[in-house]
């Protein structure tokens, strides 16, 4: 009886804790969710275009699952209404629900690698079609081909080549797929037989895996039981054992490049461990313990560097009890390692719910549903307003935001490029953020690096790009400058490439 009692005191203190709205005089702190806006389908797969525009999917528009009939397109600058969407048929015959998606580096289409598949009745076969949408004729098609294999929940990744790396998933419901495949945009696809490893991308890791192209140039993997391994995709492939362990982790739980060359990964049990790509060997350790209530939830990188999760709950499904899902966002800070409390969000956002910075620095936050428990099914959005865009004296209001004026569309590794802020500016810091795609408690291809600069007269910023396409690998990112008071610019689309 008394465990009881302490159960239910305990889930009642956590009910008011995750309700509580963040005042005014607190944005420039936690900053706030915007209100939450309908979605003409549930967007469990999110992917940021060149042009701005998010390409979404996953349900039909009642939100059932499946991504065989439709699509959307979502314009920012058009606000909310059914005039910033355009949900369009999806012609290709593919359920693409639960595939893999990247940008092309060499021409932004979207890519997207296996999915859905009905067998008898039967969902949740695996696809091994291969679709690419044209963000600039706004046609999802297919390519005429198939990957060697069938896969569904498969990862997706940039090489230093351009070339882009597809990893994991199922081959069917009982079998797995490790061995690697390798798109080249010129040459086609060719398969990695000699890293067909099942530790790292079979049974015990085979949804969605975690990876990162590292600064030695090699592909880091850390598996769901905490082993690390690097991947060495020349010739035929090979897979290399780490040393380095992490704490158990789960298939539902985020992990992100927050920088070059160093992972955040979120543990079981909210153990939060902080990896060091940058010597001879990873380096794990410890960092600041998060909230334990976040299976599902969703992280990104912000503007600043600093890393934002929503969302999640106590149990890995989405009919968790809502009592013990997690309205409340924090922020990690990588300079102090610790975590803070962020704005309460106005649903609870559990399986299938995704986060995703915006080109306009805020981040995109919705979903959840559309999965096998019974639970609600969230035909909508709420957009996260972080600190760094609010005064700071503690009005509530918006501060006034640097204005890029100019900048290049494509730049070279390893050189200086002008950049023109509008007015007498003081820009404080210049940052690059790689447009990605989130899905499934993760965020892909998303990585954060500063860069050096100099100002000059009439408000130019000599800017010096990465210097490692390892670093920084081909592809397109938000160029971001940041005043004196930390305030950030909407976000420059440029590409990276020689």
């Amino acid at each position: 009886m008394i465990l009881t009692a302490v159960a239910v005191l305990g889930a009642t203190s956590w009910w008011h804790l995750r309700q509580r709205a963040v005042s005014p005089d607190q944005y420039h702190v936690r900053g706030k969710f915007g209100p939450v806006v309908g979605w003409p389908l549930i967007p469990l797969q999110v992917i940021t275009l060149p042009d701005g525009r998010v390409m979404s999917y996953g349900t039909d528009a009642k939100g059932q699952q499946t991504g065989q009939t439709i699509y959307d397109i979502w314009d920012p600058t058009k606000g909310f209404g059914p005039e910033s969407h355009l949900t369009l048929p999806n012609q290709t015959g593919t359920d693409i629900f639960c595939s893999g998606q990247l940008l092309v580096p060499a021409d932004g289409a979207v890519l997207l690698v296996g999915g859905d598949l009905t067998v008898n009745g039967q969902r949740n076969w695996s696809s091994a079609d291969i679709n690419y949408f044209d963000f600039n004729k706004t046609v999802l098609k297919s390519s005429g081909r198939t990957m060697q294999r069938p896969r569904w929940y498969p990862t997706v990744a940039t090489m230093a080549s351009g070339e882009v790396l597809v990893v994991g998933g199922k081959l069917d419901p009982t079998h797995y797929a490790p061995i690697p495949e390798i798109y080249n945009p010129k040459t086609g696809w060719r398969t990695l037989p000699g890293a067909d490893k099942n530790e790292a991308y079979g049974e015990p890791n085979w949804n969605y895996p975690r990876l990162w192209l590292a600064p030695n140039g090699k592909i880091f993997n850390v598996s769901r039981l905490g082993n690390t391994f690097y991947l060495d995709i020349e010739g035929q492939g090979k897979i290399e054992p780490l040393k380095a362990k992490l704490f158990r982790g789960h298939s539902y739980l985020p992990s992100l490049m927050y920088a070059p060359g160093k992972v955040l990964s979120m543990r079981m049990l909210g153990v939060a461990n902080d990896i060091d790509l940058n010597g001879p060997e990873p380096v794990v350790k410890t960092t600041g313990w998060y909230t334990p209530i976040r299976f599902n939830a969703s992280a990104t990188v912000l503007a600043d560097g600093q890393v934002f999760v929503s969302g999640g709950g106590l149990k890995n499904d989405d009919a968790s009890s809502h009592i013990l899902a997690n309205r409340l966002a924090e922020i990690w800070d990588p300079k102090t390692g610790r975590w803070n409390s962020a704005a309460v969000a106005g649903k609870d956002r559990l399986y299938h719910s995704v986060a995703l910075l915006m080109q306009d620095a805020t981040v995109l936050t919705g979903a959840g549903g559309a999965g096998a428990a019974k639970a609600s099914n969230n035909l909508d959005v709420e957009v996260y307003y972080p600190p760094y865009l609010f005064k700071r004296d503690g009005s509530g209001q918006f501060a006034e935001r640097p204005k890029i004026d100019q900048a290049p569309t494509v730049v070279k590794w390893g050189t200086a490029f002008d950049v023109h802020v509008q007015g007498t500016t003081a820009v404080s810091k210049v940052h690059l953020v790689q447009l990605g795609s989130a899905t499934h408690a993760q965020v892909y291809e998303q990585r954060f690096i500063g860069l050096n600069f100099a100002s000059k007269p009439g408000g130019i910023l000599s800017v010096s790009s990465p210097d490692s396409r390892n670093t920084a690998p081909p592809g397109y990112y938000y160029l971001f400058v940041f005043d004196s008071e930390g305030v950030p610019s909407i976000g420059k689309v440029i590409r990276l490439d020689a």
